[in-house]
């Protein structure tokens, strides 16, 4: 399956790291947070990448070159303008970077890389968020689900929008953005960011304006074709310096949980 990774947007609440870089190029450790998402799906055999570039999107470019020149040994015949990789410790990635525009909204960027993705089933994910989930686990829940989008659900406290589970059948009953109060109750269950999809959820976007999380997604809770994985494991996105020192200190003490590699 294809991953389609939002890697585009400005990174205002972590403005102190992406006034020279785009957010998911803010390392944890010594390498960009995309790369650890990258890993993540890589374990599970999921290899073909598309990342939708905008807000300084050159950089990310240059990362996948530099990082490539870096892992292989390599022969320069400049007499004859040609390169010849001798050996290499790459990941089997392949890597396809899109321009989707400084200004897209989410579902805009999605739309954007239509024709990239094919009539296929495919993961989508944000180019800012860690987890231990199992994808074998939620590909597998999505086809028996039988609907067109799958999110991967978890309970982190405080400050995030809410949706309400239906208890029996894992259906979304209606889905709401960053509403002004959360749930206190510890009840209520956040969009974590890992979705599984089929190609006709590029149907119910309109265009480069349409966010994502509002209009497709509460239009397929409408029509009972969004499901929810819930995920009780770990997960922390880096929306904040304070999130991204949270991982970058648990990287370094040497058990990060989502390093399944």
């Amino acid at each position: 399956m294809k991953t389609v990774i939002l890697a585009g947007g400005f990174g205002t609440r972590i403005s102190e790291e992406t006034s020279i870089m785009p957010k998911p190029m803010v390392q944890i450790g010594n390498m960009p947070i995309l790369w650890h998402i990258m890993k993540m799906y890589s374990y599970y055999g999921h290899n073909d990448f598309i990342i939708c570039c905008g807000y300084k999107g050159h950089l990310i470019k240059k990362f996948f070159s530099d990082y490539f020149l870096r892992k292989v040994n390599v022969t320069f015949d400049l007499k004859n303008n040609s390169m010849e990789v001798l050996s290499n410790s790459v990941e089997p990635w392949k890597v396809t970077l899109i321009d989707t525009g400084e200004n897209t909204m989410t579902g805009g960027r999605l739309k954007r890389v239509r024709e990239y993705v094919g009539n296929e089933r495919f993961f989508l994910t944000y180019g800012d968020g860690v987890s231990d989930i199992d994808f074998d686990k939620l590909v597998d829940f999505h086809i028996n689900q039988k609907t067109l989008a799958t999110l991967t659900a978890v309970q982190p406290p405080g400050r995030f929008g809410a949706f309400n589970l239906e208890k029996d059948n894992n259906l979304i009953e209606s889905f709401r953005e960053k509403p002004r109060g959360d749930d206190e109750s510890g009840s209520a269950w956040i969009n974590g960011g890992f979705f599984v999809l089929e190609p006709e959820v590029f149907d119910f976007i309109e265009g480069d304006k349409t966010v994502w999380e509002r209009e497709p997604m509460e239009k397929l809770a409408e029509s009972k074709l969004l499901s929810a994985y819930r995920h009780p494991g770990y997960w922390q996105n880096m929306d904040t310096l304070h999130d991204k020192n949270v991982l970058d200190k648990i990287w370094k003490d040497g058990k990060p949980p989502w390093k399944n590699w």
